[in-house]
Order: structure tokens, then sequence, then C-alpha cells
């Protein structure tokens, strides 16, 4: 374990935030004025030991170690009535909404074309494939070979096309 070294005024901020004022910075030092405050808070700032919330500065868990004291046990946030049942009724919706929907396809689309011919009992060439959706050989090849290895009638078309 690293022990930090902490000036005698970034010592006694961190003392008297975590013994007064529950981690919350409210004091500096009297000789430490202007610029010089700056410097000590932007010091404690750059190594994590001390944080803001935009308006005020509290001690982080760094700066606990640091002065050799057990970090506070974080404060479980209060649930809000309101807040779950809006979160509940919105999970509930697209549930809903997931369940209802199809996958999306257009019925005069070229997948739409290809998918129905190669449904059909006989199935489908990938020259018929070529002449009904205007594709190069090699594109057809390639999008329906995945879904038709193994069948011989496509795999002896691909063999009679040199996989053009």
């Amino acid at each position: 374990m690293t022990t930090t070294q902490l000036t005698s005024a970034q010592h006694a901020i961190l003392a008297h935030a975590l013994e007064h004022s529950d981690g919350k910075i409210v004091w500096l030092p009297d000789n430490i004025k202007g610029g010089a405050r700056k410097k000590v808070l932007d010091g404690l700032l750059n190594r994590a030991l001390i944080s803001t919330d935009g308006t005020d500065w509290f001690v982080a868990g760094e700066g606990y170690d640091a002065m050799g004291r057990e970090r506070p046990a974080p404060v479980p946030p209060e649930a809000d009535p309101e807040i779950e049942a809006a979160v509940a009724a919105a999970e509930a919706t697209w549930a809903k909404e997931r369940t209802d929907t199809k996958p999306r396809t257009r019925e005069n689309s070229k997948q739409a074309q290809v998918i129905a011919m190669l449904r059909r009992p006989e199935g489908s060439t990938v020259r018929q494939i070529c002449e009904v959706t205007g594709w190069q050989a090699h594109y057809a090849d390639v999008l329906v070979m995945p879904t038709n290895v193994g069948n011989p009638a496509c795999v002896a078309e691909i063999a009679a096309l040199g996989s053009a």
C-alpha cells in the first residue's frame, strides 16, 4: 500500500472536513488566501483526493484513504414510487411492441422476391434470381449460398456458372 504525501495545509483541510463536516470542505486555514487557496484545492482535486458537485467540495474516497480513514458506506438512493411506476409502464409498453411487431420486409422488395422463389417446392436457380432481381451472378451467389448449402440443384448451378 502506498501512502499519499500531503502538505500540512492539505492535511489540515482534509482532517477538518472529516472531523467536523462529514467530508464537506467548509474550512480553509486562515493563512491560505487568494491564489494559494485555489492551488491547494487544485492540488487535492488533481490527485482525486476531493471532488465537487459544482458548488461544494467534498473529500473523495481517495482522500479518506490518504488520511487513513475508512471510507463511508454509499447511501442507497431512495426509491421514488412515481418514477418506478413510469419505468414499469414504459418497459411493459416496449415488451408489448417487441412481441407485436414482425420482421420488417417490404412485400415488393428484391429480398421478398428471392425468399418467395426459394420457398417454392422446386426452389430457384442463381440464374432465375438474377433475371428477377437484376443482380449479377456473383452477387446472387454470395447472398443465396449460405441458405442453400447442400442443395444439389444449387451446387450444380454454381458449378455450371463457374462461380461467376
